[in-house]
């Protein structure tokens, strides 16, 4: 469980908190196998029996005080005794994780028998469209494919297909046997129609969801046998008549609607998580669920709407209202769109990311990484049925979460996350209770996570004669809780306060922060807020600073430190939100961004961990002497950091693409592409491996190639793509922009 701050010395009060400038708050990664520094947690078991407060709830841990036959609350400082079997086990402190650490991992007992938490099975079931192109199934039956070499033995495995009509495939006979039922249209006589049959009557679950060890050949052919049902050509214009189309109508929403009710009669029993991967080529246009596209397009010119405003909201909440329902049949939905035509991601993205899935958004099916995708997203652990509860010590509290989570509707700072692995990341801000804050005779402020979650647990190798003649691995599925306590410091002044700055959780919580601000008010109110927010922390520095001359005299554009000179920890963050401000999640419509990769990279953004966020709005920049020699570690973004470093190969990583650049003066000796053994390499398939997600590959030789993809990275230059909209700016004429609107607000 990584935890990260952004700031390590907490305010003291809210004035501090206020006159700072600074967002106050964390980033949690609660499933990553270490802590932010690289440490494991300490495991254990009987984590039903760890003492908690009687006030507040929160758990025994490391700092609370503990006396013979009581201990007092790190968080609360309430005094609470403990039971006689508690008073024996922390008389011998070694065997006690929660005695050796404040981050322990401690199993917890299943509920029901032995035998019923034997009977647990992952069940992925994939979805797949057909009113689609024939490259499109291609792609799709490499990456599920891919997917069942990632899936464990024991894993049971569905194909379901849908169009006008719903099939599901029965793939445990000889050959592979399809039933199909059709989608009714979403009214008929003004009365809304649900499938007239239940898909347990069409297929018993039991016969649709084959076990992979045995059935991965027939799984196999089956994928074989799916074809498109209409031409990438077609029009998708809705109210087209109702035989149109039947020719290859789209019911996405029935058909996850009905698969959702199919899974959710056996959740608990034959499966405690399912995964649906829905592989969409286009929008939903029938049936319950159909999205009207025409809201994008040339009608805002004649309308007078603001299209970065009405692109982003939901146009219907079916969506969400399923994404309810996916939560409480434990199932899980991975949403996949490899289209270039407007899908409205807006209204579907809550089928995802509420239900713990990823949403994947791909333009075309040459270049789609898919497959290694799916590859990559089965092939690491998760954990599921997942709580998150963040609890505090009394003098603050937490504003907002952010991530992709299902919020409890009774409890306070309660997240359920249906599904969730090492790389998810959740972000927290903080205000004060109230107007005393952290005295300097208080205990230091105490925030104590507690993630629960089950994993499943392959079966052991042992001599039990039972697993031995069972045809099918029994998995057991365990529970298991982890607690993870932090104390941090106050801040004296604001020189202690900015210099424990984090830019990177900073960055995080002003992702979170403007994505909602978009979504609520549009693009251009987000922008706002990140500009004013940069202008209000630059003056508040300078003010704290003493930078300004007293009030009888006059600031100057000179004396404003706009650069954070005096404060290395401040200093990357005129970047960042400079950078932010040009990346597509912030750039209007009329610059040309798709409002489905807007919204991709919101839900893209809103999940990944500080780094990593960090190199995808920033990319980093480094330079190579050959491809064996490392010459600069990083590099501004700017053709004159080109120029100056005299460097012959750039590599520019931007989280989704890495890009290696030979420069046109690079000596023709040097061999291109890099070879596979050299350090440059090496240093690309590290990262590789470590990504979430799988990053495009890019080489480019300068002069020769078209090296627009490089140079539209270069964003510190004034109108680096040539577009010549005002809105687009060099960072010299940002910082002055911002020197500007310091003294306005400083008058």
């Amino acid at each position: 469980m990584a935890i990260r701050a952004t700031v390590s010395r907490f305010p003291i009060d809210a004035d501090a908190q206020e006159a700072s400038g600074l967002p106050w708050g964390v980033t949690v990664s609660p499933f990553s196998l270490t802590d932010e520094n690289g440490i494991a947690p300490v495991y254990g078991n009987e984590g039903h029996l760890l003492p908690r407060c009687e006030n507040c709830w929160a758990y025994f841990n490391t700092y609370c005080e503990l006396e013979q036959w009581a201990w007092n609350c790190s968080l609360c400082g309430t005094l609470n005794g403990l039971t006689s079997q508690a008073i024996a086990r922390y008389s011998h402190p070694q065997s006690c994780a929660e005695m050796m650490s404040s981050f322990v991992d401690l199993e917890i007992p299943v509920d029901g028998s032995e035998e019923e938490s034997m009977q647990a099975r992952p069940v992925y079931v994939a979805a797949v469209d057909l009113s689609s192109s024939e490259e499109f199934l291609e792609l799709t039956k490499s990456a599920l494919l891919a997917a069942l070499e990632a899936l464990a033995p024991g894993s049971l495995f569905g194909l379901a297909t849908f169009s006008h009509k719903l099939g599901l495939y029965d793939v445990q006979g000889p050959i592979p046997v399809v039933k199909n039922i059709f989608i009714p249209p979403e009214v008929v006589d003004g009365e809304p129609v649900t499938p007239p049959i239940e898909l347990e009557d069409v297929m018993p679950l039991l016969s649709f969801l084959a076990p992979v060890e045995t059935c991965k050949d027939r799984i196999a052919a089956a994928l074989e046998t799916l074809k498109p049902t209409t031409s990438w050509e077609r029009s998708t214009a809705a109210g087209q008549g109702v035989e149109g189309v039947f020719l290859g109508g789209r019911g996405f929403g029935v058909a996850m609607e009905t698969l959702l009710n199919y899974l959710g009669s056996e959740y608990g029993n034959t499966f405690a998580l399912a995964r649906i991967f829905a592989f969409l080529s286009g929008p939903p246009d029938f049936g319950a669920g159909q999205l009207d596209t025409r809201r994008y397009g040339e009608q805002y010119a004649s309308k007078g709407e603001d299209a970065d405003r009405a692109l982003l909201p939901e146009q219907t909440p079916f969506y969400k209202e399923m994404a309810a329902v996916a939560v409480q049949s434990g199932v899980c939905v991975d949403i996949f769109a490899v289209t270039n035509e407007y899908t409205d991601l807006a209204s579907l993205k809550f089928l995802s990311i509420e239900s713990g899935g990823s949403l994947f958004l791909y333009s075309n099916t040459d270049d789609s990484t898919l497959p290694q995708d799916m590859y990559r997203m089965l092939s690491r652990p998760y954990a599921f049925g997942c709580v998150l509860r963040l609890r505090t010590s009394t003098e603050y509290k937490s504003g907002h979460s952010y991530g992709h989570f299902f919020p409890d509707p009774q409890y306070e700072n309660v997240q359920h996350i249906i599904c969730c692995d090492s790389y998810a990341t959740y972000a927290y801000d903080f205000e004060f209770a109230n107007n005393v804050g952290f005295s300097r005779h208080s205990e230091p402020p105490v925030v104590q996570i507690a993630f629960q979650y089950s994993v499943v647990v392959p079966p052991a190798e042992t001599s039990n004669s039972k697993l031995i003649s069972s045809s099918r691995p029994s998995y057991s599925v365990q529970r298991r809780l982890r607690i993870r306590t932090l104390q941090f410091g106050t801040a004296k002044n604001f020189n202690e306060l900015y210099d424990s700055v984090d830019s990177e959780v900073i960055l995080s919580i002003l992702v979170h922060k403007v994505i909602l601000a978009s979504l609520e008010q549009g693009v251009r109110e987000g922008r706002g807020l990140l500009h004013d927010w940069l202008v209000i922390l630059t003056a508040q520095y300078n003010d704290a600073c003493k930078l300004f001359p007293s009030q009888n005299g006059t600031s100057t554009v000179s004396q404003v430190d706009v650069a954070f000179s005096q404060c290395p920890q401040l200093q990357s963050l005129p970047r960042l939100v400079f950078a932010l401000l040009r990346n597509p999640l912030l750039r209007f419509h009329e610059e040309g961004v798709h409002p489905d990769y807007r919204i991709y990279l919101q839900c893209l953004f809103s999940a990944l961990d500080p780094s990593s966020l960090n190199r995808a709005i920033y990319p980093v920049l480094t330079s190579f002497a050959t491809p064996d020699k490392l010459a600069y570690p990083r590099h501004s973004l700017s053709r004159a950091a080109l120029l100056t470093s005299g460097s012959p190969i750039f590599f520019l990583d931007s989280f989704t693409t890495l890009i290696v650049y030979y420069s046109s003066t690079a000596d023709p000796s040097l061999p291109f592409p890099p070879p596979h053994d050299c350090l440059l390499r090496t240093t690309i398939n590290k990262l590789k491996q470590e990504r979430s997600i799988t990053p495009k590959l890019m080489f480019i030789k300068g002069g020769q190639d078209d090296a627009t993809a490089f140079e539209n990275h270069l964003i510190e230059e004034q109108d680096v793509d040539g577009n010549g909209l005002t809105s687009i700016m060099g960072f010299v004429s940002f910082l002055e922009e911002v020197t500007h609107n310091v003294l306005e607000y400083m008058k």
